[in-house]
């Protein structure tokens, strides 16, 4: 277990008597070089000096490289499937478990596992993967409270901006499972969704799993969203809730192979 201690710069955490280090894209830093904003928060941050004005051009070609590098990654990543979920899931908290299972049997039945290479859910789903030896990637993000990448991650990309980062689960994903999770998992399930509603992409299965979390977020769509006339009724049936990995899994495999 890791000591934590939280001050004015991201969370730090020593290991081994060693200095923390942080990943922010491809650069490592450790704790007293970690810069005081994000990468994005700096892109999208017009209120301060127009340096901006400026500066914003050069950064055509940063995040350029990441739609480069991580098109070059996952080119031949073969089917897969997003198990998105919150970092803040402990490892003897039942939906970690249940994570780890979903993860190993994405493998046994032929799939990557995709995840966002943090703690919780996410390390999970890439521990289920690995041990089954599958591969377990991870799409890490710059963010001033994370480290990188979980150890389960066999293949891994850094990224700085979110928007290419959501790029890669997208177009790499034949299918999403989405666990627990907090208003990251929302906005990853919620982007699914208007993708394939708006049919920007091919429609893929989106398992929610774990009703007693989900039911709620469904009862709501469908009393006050549907009933407010703002979403149709076939836009519910893009959505699937279950409590049984072996469920969620085979609804993935009717859009990819059996081992």
């Amino acid at each position: 277990m890791s000591d934590e201690k939280t001050s004015g710069k991201p969370e730090q955490v020593v290991r081994s008597g060693r200095r923390a280090r942080f990943f922010q894209g491809p650069v490592m830093r450790s704790e007293d070089q970690v810069l005081p904003t994000t990468t994005d928060e700096r892109l999208l941050d017009s209120r301060g000096p127009s340096d901006w004005v400026h500066t914003d051009p050069w950064r055509v070609l940063r995040i350029q490289s990441e739609f480069v590098e991580g098109f070059g990654t996952l080119a031949e990543l073969g089917p897969a499937v997003s198990v998105f979920g919150s970092a803040r899931i402990h490892r003897d908290h039942p939906s970690y478990a249940a994570a780890v299972e979903v993860g190993r049997r994405l493998v046994e039945r032929g799939f990557t596992v995709i995840t966002g290479g943090g703690p919780g859910i996410m390390e999970a789903a890439n521990k289920g993967a690995a041990e089954a030896g599958g591969v377990s990637v991870g799409l890490g993000i710059e963010l001033p409270f994370e480290q990188g990448l979980n150890d389960y991650v066999n293949l891994g990309i850094n990224f700085r901006y979110f928007f290419a980062r959501k790029t890669m689960f997208v177009k790499y994903a034949q299918g999403f499972i989405v666990m627990p999770g907090g208003f990251g998992t929302f906005d990853e399930l919620f982007e699914a969704l208007t993708l394939v509603q708006t049919r920007k992409v091919t429609s893929f299965p989106v398992v929610l799993f774990g009703s007693d979390y989900w039911q709620g977020l469904l009862d709501w769509a469908r009393s006050s969203v549907l009933g407010y006339g703002c979403i149709a009724e076939r836009d519910l049936a893009l959505l699937r809730v279950t409590d049984d990995v072996e469920e969620a899994v085979a609804i993935m495999g009717d859009s990819g192979p059996t081992a």
